[in-house]
């Protein structure tokens, strides 16, 4: 009796904590966020599914089932069918998978896979789907999950023709498996069964007739649609090339303004960025894209297809459109015309360099080709910039010695010359301005000097001079794009449009002399001015009385003015001394140091609409000037200043990039220091002047040829810039033999209310036999003395057979009612499907290329996408136990 007591505890003791791990789901939801990121390639662990607290919500999980590659480049799918057959929505999708064992992952969405069992080999003979496979998700490079914007949703099932998901896994290099380890990475899905105000959508473009001769330094591709769906808002993009590829831009044009989406090196990890700018899509606007390859290192011409002496172009824009209307995946092939792409951005043309070191591994490349930044094909014979290296001080840069008072501008002309502005014998001092911005020192008259000084910016000599006897305090300064002089005075509280002929000629004039106001025709004090290359609209900052920004038109006819924008509209804080002004024209906005509230805001420079605001705490309190450069998706040069209060942190400049709104350097003079750095400009080459006030001198920084290895952050990635020859190796494919069959990976909680709270006492893992055996004593705590001596005179076959029994039961994940089961498919059956018609604007790569031209299908659903990424929100990620779905406020249109 006391064995077969024994024997009733021990299962019994078994049973109470399997069960109470199943019943309760935050159990399982607690042990699913401290291992999702563990070791993918341990195919022993059970992987349990589990719910949210919320009862619409659920999640599945899709693991490729203990694969072994035997060949480099192998490339296998599975299918898994959507767990409802109601409709529901994807929210997140959480990878589990490490770079050092797949190369990428992607997953498909479609009505009818090449099999619904087990898994095949997906890249030769067999692709992915029979029908328009759609593709949902990608990741690479151990990619962060990726979550989508509140309210927005994949929608799937229902009647959405998307009844499977199809994981396919590429394994690049099978030296990672020469230990016979089974790979069972794949990804969750969390999914939502509450209807989404808004849908996620793909929208492709990708070129099919480019063709690249052979050692041409560039060869552009060009595609082009005008939209004509209902508007829709993109909030990511990812771009796709082969080792020809350098850049891939992709843009909206609307009224002949190109408004950038996104812009990235294409051998960087292929992931999924956020959007550029924050703008709508509507019918009539047109969607253009470009990808710059390099034909040098061939020796024949390279077309477009699916092989791995092809080459690709593709820009996905990942979307939400209203729930109502949406359109969900779309596509664009066609090519641009010549006319339209005239005017596209000069940085589509640029490469952004890329080390080897974090360049995506594409082993099935074998192309040696030249450092990225040698393509960029400028309008103008000029260098052009590495953008990356550190900014270092010219000492003595000017030959002659500059006469020059306190410098307040720097400006530009279309030479490339260097304009400086500067206050001659006048000087700023406490008593030049009364408590209402009057000046105080008309009695000293104009400054007689030169205050206009046009210098070459290589030698420092002066080339011609004007501006005498005109102004009083000189302040801001800029050209148009017949380089007319637009400048301000801080005195005479008036914007001057100058000829720049030497003779002073006053063009325009806009407010009343030594008259200062608020309304449209005064001004108080206005600091800097900026002009719209295209419309030739003026901006002014107006300025140290007033806190606003005034639009007018060439012609100095008053348009708009606007104060500071917020992301926080119920925070919004008004400007504290606009400073300096920056024209964007490639995003076509203006960005404003907004100089006592340390921080760079940026406008639609049509409509005023807030975009931006970047604030650091290195600006120490204070933003004095501002600079744009194009370079590298769009580069912010900028310097602080001494506040009132005490200054913490140091004077210098810094670089920002646009899109990321990090700082890349930081830089400052080495033979002085900066005093009062007053404006700052970025010549063509990536030169820096600024020009300081208190010191009466202009400081020359150039990148530093020594620095070979550095560190920058572009689009949110780290990356180690060394100067290296990009090398790839050739890699054959071979086919594999058949797997033998394998326990089920693909498991989906079936959605229900949630269960009572309980008392939870977790089933451990395998890997933690410690923990399991403090359980199992704590548990038999109680016990008699005399059960316990039984125990230790159980015969060895009782025990062996309960452990056997115990480790079956570990090993199945799931009961029969809620388990996907997968065999091997032996044959999926079936030859190369063809294009089965153009649903609701949808395009099956895979099957689009085994028909055009010829090419074959071979290895191109494996290289239609190569990775994931957008970057994780820490305040609102994606690993919260209560996830809230809010809808995002209606976007405002830009135009």
């Amino acid at each position: 009796m006391g064995v077969l007591g024994c024997g009733v505890l021990v299962f019994a003791l078994f049973f109470q904590c399997h069960s109470r791990s199943v019943q309760n789901p935050m159990f399982r939801f607690k042990r699913f966020q401290e291992n999702a990121w563990s070791d993918p390639n341990d195919c022993s662990r059970t992987r349990q599914p589990f719910v949210l607290s919320n009862s619409l919500n659920f999640s599945l999980d899709i693991r490729i089932p203990g694969v072994i590659p035997t060949e480099s480049d192998s490339y296998y799918c599975m299918a898994v069918p959507v767990p409802t057959s109601r409709e529901a929505y994807i929210v997140d999708f959480v990878p589990h998978a490490s770079m050092d064992t797949a190369h990428h992952m992607i997953l498909y969405g479609c009505k009818t896979p090449y099999a619904t069992q087990g898994y095949w080999d997906c890249g030769k003979e067999l692709g992915t789907c029979r029908d328009q496979a759609k593709i949902m998700y990608a990741w690479a490079r151990n990619a962060p999950p990726t979550k989508l914007p509140k309210d927005v949703g994949f929608k799937v099932g229902g009647d959405t023709r998307i009844n499977y998901f199809v994981l396919q896994i590429h394994y690049g290099d099978a030296k990672n498996f020469r230990d016979h380890h089974r790979d069972c990475s794949g990804l969750t899905l969390r999914m939502t069964s509450k209807p989404q105000p808004f849908i996620a959508g793909i929208y492709l473009m990708m070129s099919v007739d480019t063709v690249i001769p052979p050692g041409k330094k560039v060869t552009n591709a060009d595609i082009a649609c005008t939209y004509t769906s209902s508007p829709m808002h993109p909030f990511a993009f990812r771009t796709h090339t082969h080792s020809l590829g350098k850049v891939v831009s992709g843009y909206r044009v609307r009224n002949g303004q190109w408004t950038q989406i996104g812009r990235q090196s294409p051998l960087l990890p292929q992931a999924f960025y956020s959007a550029t700018n924050t703008i709508d899509v509507i019918n009539g606007d047109i969607l253009a894209a470009r990808c710059v390859f390099t034909g040098e290192g061939r020796t024949t011409i390279t077309q477009i297809g699916g092989t791995s002496n092809d080459e690709m172009c593709n820009f996905y824009i990942m979307y939400y459109m209203d729930n109502n209307r949406a359109v969900p995946y779309m596509n664009c092939r066609d090519e641009g015309s010549s006319e339209l792409f005239q005017n596209i951005p000069s940085e589509a043309n640029i490469p952004i360099p890329v080390s080897p070191d974090h360049m995506m591994s594409m082993k099935h490349e074998s192309a040696p080709h030249k450092d990225a930044v040698e393509l960029q094909e400028p309008k103008r014979d000029e260098e052009v910039p590495d953008q990356g290296a550190h900014l270092v001080e010219v000492s003595d840069w000017s030959e002659a010695e500059l006469q020059l008072g306190q410098v307040s501008g720097l400006a530009l002309n279309s030479n490339g010359d260097l304009i400086i502005f500067h206050r001659g014998d006048h000087k700023w001092g406490f008593n030049t301005f009364n408590f209402n911005g009057i000046y105080q020192q008309r009695d000293l008259g104009p400054i007689q000097q030169s205050t206009i000084v046009v210098v070459d910016p290589v030698k420092g000599k002066v080339l011609k001079a004007s501006g005498r006897n005109m102004f009083y305090m000189p302040h801001g300064i800029t050209t148009d794009k017949d380089d007319n002089y637009w400048v301000t005075d801080v005195a005479l509280h008036q914007v001057f449009k100058l000829g720049s002929d030497g003779k002073d000629r006053q063009l325009l004039v806009l407010g009343e002399a030594f008259e200062p106001g608020s309304d449209k025709k005064h001004f108080c004090q206005p600091t800097d001015v900026a002009v719209d290359p295209v419309t030739g609209n003026v901006f002014v900052s107006d300025g140290y009385c007033n806190s606003r920004i005034l639009k007018f038109s060439p012609e100095g006819k008053y348009i708009s003015h606007w104060g500071a924008g917020s992301s926080d509209r119920k925070r919004r804080v008004s400007f504290s001394i606009p400073h300096s002004l920056a024209f964007l024209p490639d995003k076509r906005e203006l960005c404003v140091a907004d100089r006592d509230n340390g921080r760079i805001q940026c406008f639609m420079a049509d409509t005023g609409e807030f975009v931006k605001e970047i604030k650091k705490d290195q600006f120490g309190g204070e933003v004095f000037a501002i600079a744009y450069s194009p370079a590298q998706g769009g580069l912010i040069y900028a310097v602080n200043g001494v506040p009132q209060d005490g200054q913490v942190e140091p004077l210098q400049g810094f670089v920002i990039s646009y899109s990321t709104k990090e700082i890349l350097d930081t830089f400052s003079p080495d033979t002085q220091e900066f005093k009062v750095p007053h404006d700052i400009v970025v010549t063509a080459d990536g030169s820096v002047f600024v020009g300081d006030a208190a010191t009466d001198s202009v400081m020359k920084f150039v990148q530093s040829a020594k620095a070979e290895h550095r560190s920058v952050k572009k689009g949110g990635i780290e990356v180690q810039e060394i100067e290296e020859t990009e090398t790839f190796v050739q890699a054959n494919l071979k086919p594999l033999p058949k797997f033998p069959a394998q326990h089920p990976v693909a498991t989906v909680q079936k959605i229900q209310e949630p269960p009572q709270k309980q008392h939870q006492q977790p089933l451990a893992a395998p890997e933690e036999k410690e923990t399991t055996k403090t359980v199992a004593n704590q548990s038999a705590q109680g016990v008699s003395t005399a059960i316990i001596t039984t125990l230790l005179l159980i015969p060895l076959v009782v025990v062996i057979a309960i452990g056997a029994f115990i480790r079956w039961k570990r090993g199945r994940m799931y009961s029969d009612d809620c388990q996907v089961k997968l065999e091997p498919s032996g044959s999926a059956g079936g030859i190369l499907g063809k294009i089965r018609g153009k649903a609701a604007g949808s395009l099956n790569l895979g099957n689009f290329f085994a028909t055009h031209k010829g090419y074959t299908r071979h290895g191109f659903d494996r290289l239609s996408t190569e990775g994931s990424d957008l970057e994780k929100d820490d305040e609102d990620g994606t690993d919260s136990e209560n996830e809230e779905y809010s809808a995002p406020p209606p976007p405002m249109s830009s135009s």
